[in-house]
C-alpha cells in the first residue's frame, strides 16, 4: 500500500516511516490527510509487529522533522466539541504508537515542534542530530492553546515536572544538545550518522539514571512537592501575564488535576481543554497574529524587473544608542559593519551599546565567549568614510534634523558604490524630502528601527516617489534575514506606528492636565494589556524626544495632533525620563525604577480628578483607532493587518486582543463612532472628530478587516 504524504517501507525487518514525503513545502505538518495516513500506518505496524524488529520515524526534509498540526486545520474547527474531537483523534494515534510492542525510535533532524514533539514523546527512544537546525518544543501556548496530542501528559514523564512546565508554559524551543541534557533526547549524532545509528537502539538498553538524577526525580515526584511546583508555576505565570492569558492557566489546571489520573482520564481532560481554548476569542486572536506574521514573510511590494542587490556588508552613520544597536544587529548577522561618527564619544557610546547587547546574549547562553568576542571585534569604528566603497547597505542614524540628514547623505553618496543602498533610521522626518539630496534617490528608503533594537522586532520600510522596486525588495528580504518583522509604509508624518502612538501619548498629557494622576493613567493602560503606561513609555523614549516628534506631527497633521504643554514643562525642568534619571518616575544610575517623582505635583493642577478606568482607556485608545482609519484612507498602508502588525510589534499592543483594528471590529465600529462623537462634543472637537473613512464603514456596515 502506498501513501501520498507519509512514506512507509520495510527493509531488513525494520519499518521506516518518513514524514515530508512528496511534499514541496519546506515545513511538514500534520494536516487531515497526513493524520489519516499516519493512523493507517500505525495500525499496520500493530498487525505486522511480529515480523518486525522495530520502527524508525524520520523525515525526508533537510531542515524539518515535523512542524506539528496544520494551523489551518485547527482554525477550521468552529465548535468546542469539534476541536476536542480533533485532539482526541491525534491522541488515539499517538497512544497506539506508545502501545506498540516493538522498539520505536524517532530519529529527529530539523524542526520538531508541537504535534511533532508530541509524536516523538510517544516513541520509546528519541535520538536527534546535533545540527543547529534541530529544535524541539511545544509552542501551543503562544497560540492560546494547550498541547492537545498528549504533550502535557508525556513531557513530564520524560523530563520531569519542573522542566516540562518550563517548556510547555513558555513555548520555548530547545536545540538537540539541550534536549539531550534535559533527557528529552536519548542521544545526539551528526546528521549524516543519525539514520545509521537509529537501528542500534532496537537492542540498546536505556542508560541507568545517576543517583543524583534519581534523588532529584524522587524529590519532585511526591504529591507535596508537585503541589509546591504548581503553586510556584502559577505565581510565575500570573506575574508575567498579569492574568490576561487563559492558556497557561488552563494548562496548569489540567496538569495539576491530572497528577492522580491514568492516561485515558488525563487525555480526556487535555482534549476538552483544547476544545474550549480553540474556539475562545483569545486563541482566535493569537492565531490571527500567527497568520499575519506568516503573511509578512512574503514580499508585498511592487515586483522588481531586475535582480535585487545582495546586502553582505553594512555601515552605520551616527553611533550613540541607536547607531550602536543597529551596528550590533549587523555584526550579529555577519555583516562586519563600519560605524562612523564625528564625535569619538559617540563611538564609545555605540560600542558600549553593542557590547551590552552581545553580553546579554552571552548571559542567556545564546552565544559562546568566542562568538561574543569575534562579533564585537567585527565592528570597525571610524571618524571618516574609509571603506565605504565596500559597503552594500548603509543606515543613517544621526540627529533628527532634516538639514543635517540631507547634508550627510549628499556627502556620503560620493564615497559609496553606485549599487549601495542608502537608508535613514528617521522616526518622523519626510523620506521624500531627504531623497532630494541624492543623485540616485532610487536606491534610497527609510529604514526605521524601534528602540531598543535588540528587543523590538518591527522595522518600518518607508517608501517615496522615486524608490526602485529592487531597493524595496532587497531591504524587505534583509529585514527578514536579520529576524525582524518588516512593514512597508508610504511616507507621511510619523509613518505608521509613531503616528498612531501620537494620540495615545498626547491624550495622556491632557488627562494629566485635567487632574488624573500618573498612577491612575498608567494603571488603566496596564490593565488594558499594554506593556507599560504612557507615562512610563515617555520616560523610556525620552520626554524631549516625545516633545520634538509631537511638534513635527502637529505641524504635519494639524489640530487633531495638538499636544498638551505638560511634557514641555518637564523638559524645561530637565526631567527627560530615564536618560536624566528623572521624568514621570525616578531611576537609579543603572536605569532601574526608583520610585515616583514627587516633585511632579508642582506641574499638576491643584485639584485631582478621579476618572474611571474605562473612561481613561476610551480617552487614549479611541483617537488611536480614528487615526488608524485616516492612515488607511490615505493609503499609508493598504490593509488593517499591517496596522495591527505594526502596533503589536512596534509598541506592544496586547496580542491577546488581536491588534488595534481587530479589537475595534470586535467592539463594533458603530459603538466606536458613537463614543468618538460623544468625546468630540464633551472633550475636544479636533482630537475626537471621527474620520469620514470610519463613518463610511459604519454606514456600509463593514469592518476594518472587510475592506
Amino acid at each position: 500500500m502506498s501513501y501520498k504524504r507519509i512514506s512507509y517501507e520495510v527493509k531488513d525487518k525494520t519499518a521506516w516511516v518518513g514524514f515530508g514525503f512528496n511534499c514541496n513545502k519546506s515545513m511538514t505538518v500534520l494536516d487531515e490527510q497526513s493524520l489519516i495516513e499516519l493512523r493507517e500506518i500505525v495500525e499496520r505496524l500493530h498487525v505486522e509487529s511480529s515480523k518486525l524488529e522495530g520502527v524508525i520515524f524520520h523525515s525526508h526534509k533537510d531542515r524539518c522533522f515535523l512542524a506539528g498540526a496544520d494551523i489551518n486545520l485547527i482554525d477550521s474547527m468552529k465548535t468546542e466539541s469539534e476541536a476536542a474531537d480533533g485532539a482526541e483523534q491525534g491522541q488515539q494515534i499517538f497512544n497506539r504508537i506508545e502501545d506498540l510492542s516493538i522498539p520505536t525510535v524517532a530519529a529527529v533532524h530539523g524542526v520538531c515542534v508541537g504535534g511533532g514533539t508530541e509524536l516523538v514523546l510517544s516513541c520509546k527512544t528519541i535520538i536527534a542530530s546535533d545540527d543547529d537546525a534541530t529544535a524541539f518544543g511545544l509552542p501551543e501556548v503562544k497560540l492560546g492553546l494547550i498541547p492537545g496530542f498528549g504533550g502535557t501528559y508525556r513531557m513530564p514523564k520524560r523530563i520531569g515536572l519542573p522542566a516540562a512546565l518550563d517548556l510547555i508554559l513558555t513555548g520555548k524551543m530547545v536545540k538537540g544538545y539541550k534536549a539531550k541534557k534535559l533527557g528529552l533526547a536519548d542521544e545526539t549524532y551528526p546528521k549524516e550518522n543519525l539514520l545509521k545509528m537509529a537501528p542500534s537502539f532496537f537492542t540498546k538498553s536505556k542508560k541507568k539514571e545517576s543517583l543524583k538524577d534519581q534523588l532529584g526525580h524522587f524529590a519532585a515526584d511526591n504529591f507535596l512537592s508537585k503541589k509546591i511546583i504548581f503553586q510556584k508555576a502559577r505565581e510565575n505565570v500570573l506575574s508575567k501575564t498579569k492574568g490576561f492569558y487563559q492558556a497557561p492557566l488552563k494548562i496548569l489546571d489540567v496538569m495539576e488535576a491530572g497528577m492522580m489520573k491514568g492516561r485515558s482520564s488525563y487525555l480526556s481532560s487535555e482534549s476538552q481543554a483544547f476544545g474550549e481554548l480553540c474556539v475562545g476569542e483569545q486563541s482566535k486572536n493569537l492565531r490571527h497574529i500567527f497568520f499575519m506574521v506568516e503573511e509578512a514573510k512574503k514580499y508585498p511590494g511592487p515586483e522588481a524587473s531586475g535582480s535585487s542587490p545582495k546586502l553582505k556588508r553594512g555601515a552605520v552613520l551616527g553611533a550613540g544608542t541607536m547607531g550602536g544597536g543597529i551596528a550590533w544587529l549587523m555584526a550579529d548577522n555577519g555583516m562586519a559593519p563600519l560605524m562612523k561618527d564625528l564625535n569619538p564619544d559617540g563611538l564609545v557610546l555605540g560600542l558600549k551599546q553593542s557590547s551590552k547587547n552581545f553580553a546579554e546574549s552571552l548571559k542567556r547562553r545564546k552565544m559562546t565567549q568566542d562568538e561574543f568576542e569575534r562579533k564585537q571585534r567585527s565592528i570597525t569604528c571610524q571618524l571618516d568614510n574609509e571603506g565605504f566603497d565596500k559597503v552594500d547597505l548603509l543606515i543613517e542614524a544621526v540627529v533628527e534634523n532634516m538639514d543635517i540628514k540631507k547634508k550627510v547623505f549628499a556627502d556620503t553618496e560620493k564615497y559609496v558604490r553606485a549599487d549601495t543602498l542608502l537608508t535613514s533610521n528617521t522616526s518622523s522626518l519626510s523620506v521624500e524630502e531627504m531623497s532630494k539630496a541624492l543623485e540616485k534617490p532610487e536606491r534610497f528608503a527609510g529604514l526605521h528601527f524601534f528602540n531598543p533594537v535588540h528587543r523590538m522586532p518591527l522595522v518600518e520600510i518607508i517608501t517615496h516617489s522615486k524608490v526602485s522596486p529592487e531597493t524595496l525588495k532587497a531591504l524587505y528580504e534583509w529585514v527578514l534575514k536579520v529576524k525582524k518583522t518588516p512593514v512597508i509604509v508610504k511616507d507621511g508624518p510619523g509613518f505608521l506606528v509613531n503616528r498612531i502612538l501620537m494620540p495615545y501619548l498626547n491624550e495622556a498629557g491632557f488627562l494629566l492636565e485635567e487632574g488624573v494622576s500618573v498612577k491612575d493613567l498608567d494603571d488603566a493602560c496596564l490593565n488594558f494589556g499594554m506593556p507599560m503606561g504612557p507615562c512610563r513609555l515617555l520616560d523610556e523614549i525620552g520626554i524631549d524626544v516625545g516633545v520634538k516628534v509631537a511638534h513635527i506631527l502637529h505641524e504635519g497633521l494639524g489640530d487633531r495632533a495638538m499636544a498638551s504643554n505638560f511634557s514641555q514643562k518637564m523638559v524645561d525642568k530637565k526631567w527627560l525620563g530615564k536618560k536624566s534619571n528623572i521624568g514621570f518616575y525616578k531611576y537609579d544610575e543603572k536605569g532601574k525604577p526608583a520610585g515616583d517623582n514627587e516633585e511632579l505635583s508642582s506641574l499638576l493642577p491643584g485639584k485631582s480628578k478621579k476618572m474611571s478606568e474605562t473612561d481613561i482607556q476610551m480617552r487614549v485608545f479611541l483617537p488611536m483607532i480614528n487615526e488608524a482609519s485616516i492612515i488607511l484612507s490615505e493609503g499609508i498602508v493598504d490593509r488593517a493587518s499591517t496596522v495591527d502588525l505594526g502596533l503589536i510589534f512596534g509598541i506592544g499592543f496586547p496580542p491577546f486582543r488581536g491588534g488595534l483594528l481587530k479589537y475595534a471590529d470586535g467592539e463594533g465600529l458603530d459603538r466606536i463612532l458613537d463614543a468618538l462623537d460623544k468625546y468630540a462634543s464633551d472633550v475636544n472637537e479636533h482630537r475626537y472628530k471621527a474620520s469620514d473613512f470610519l463613518k463610511d464603514l459604519v454606514q456600509n456596515k463593514k469592518k476594518f478587516y472587510e475592506i
